[in-house]
């Protein structure tokens, strides 16, 4: 019987049967990784590499892969400084070999025209809030890797923002920790440099209570290591306003 290369449209049938849009994007990788090693499917059969699962729904490290993606396809070129950052995550995250893996399925996605909304519709179903704000969070620093952030990116990843559900002043605390201005500190906090101390005190246990590291305990050492450094952020932010404004 005749072999063929078909393994990126098996790979992306059984992802959009069994992950939806989020599988759709990885299976197709997986397919098109099968078909550039040489790996066939014969005719008349559905078998594919059975050790390589397609990842879950909600998936924090699928989605990241994807998102990944979407960003640093926005200025229609990948640098290494974005690749290398991508695979230090991954490498810290899940191994030195597994990462080896998630980079080439990475470089397949880079090659897919991603739907965007429905895979980011699909994550917000499925994933919590506090780790769509470590998504994004982690996707500015892909975008900042080569030292500044590009205008397109900047917008894909408020798309990407707006699509997971995260409100404006959640992306724009985000954001002011990446873009340093002389209203940053109150942006992290989210609140108006006009307001009291009293409602300074009060927004910074708001926010050390939504990005508290604890809320991704559960995605690893890794994960966990960059909530903290959002947490720095807010406490740093929150200890230049009091040192400005004199009380403590």
């Amino acid at each position: 019987m005749a072999k063929i290369k078909f393994g990126k449209w098996v790979g992306g049938g059984l992802g959009w049967a069994f992950g939806g849009p989020l599988g759709g994007v990885l299976g197709f990788a997986l397919g098109s990784a099968f078909d550039a090693s040489d790996v066939t499917v014969q005719t008349g059969s559905s078998t594919y590499n059975s050790g390589q699962a397609i990842p879950q729904v909600g998936d924090f490290a699928a989605s990241l892969l994807v998102l990944s993606a979407a960003v640093m396809k926005s200025d229609g070129k990948t640098l290494k400084s974005e690749l290398d950052f991508v695979k230090d995550f991954l490498s810290k995250q899940f191994g030195e070999d597994k990462a080896q893996q998630q980079i080439l399925m990475l470089k397949e996605i880079l090659k897919q025209d991603i739907p965007l909304h429905d895979v980011c519709i699909q994550i917000k179903q499925y994933m919590p809030h506090s780790q769509r704000l470590q998504i994004i969070h982690y996707l500015f620093g892909i975008s900042k890797a080569d030292g500044h952030v590009h205008e397109l990116e900047l917008q894909t990843i408020h798309t990407i923002s707006n699509y997971l559900g995260v409100n404006a002043a959640d992306f724009n605390s985000l954001k002011a920790m990446y873009f340093r201005d002389v209203n940053s500190d109150y942006q992290i906090l989210e609140i108006e440099p006009s307001v009291g101390d009293d409602e300074v005190k009060k927004a910074y246990r708001k926010m050390a209570l939504k990005f508290h590291p604890d809320k991704v305990a559960s995605l690893g050492e890794e994960v966990q290591k960059g909530a903290k450094e959002k947490f720095q952020k807010v406490l740093q932010a929150y200890e230049n306003i009091k040192k400005q404004r004199g009380f403590s």
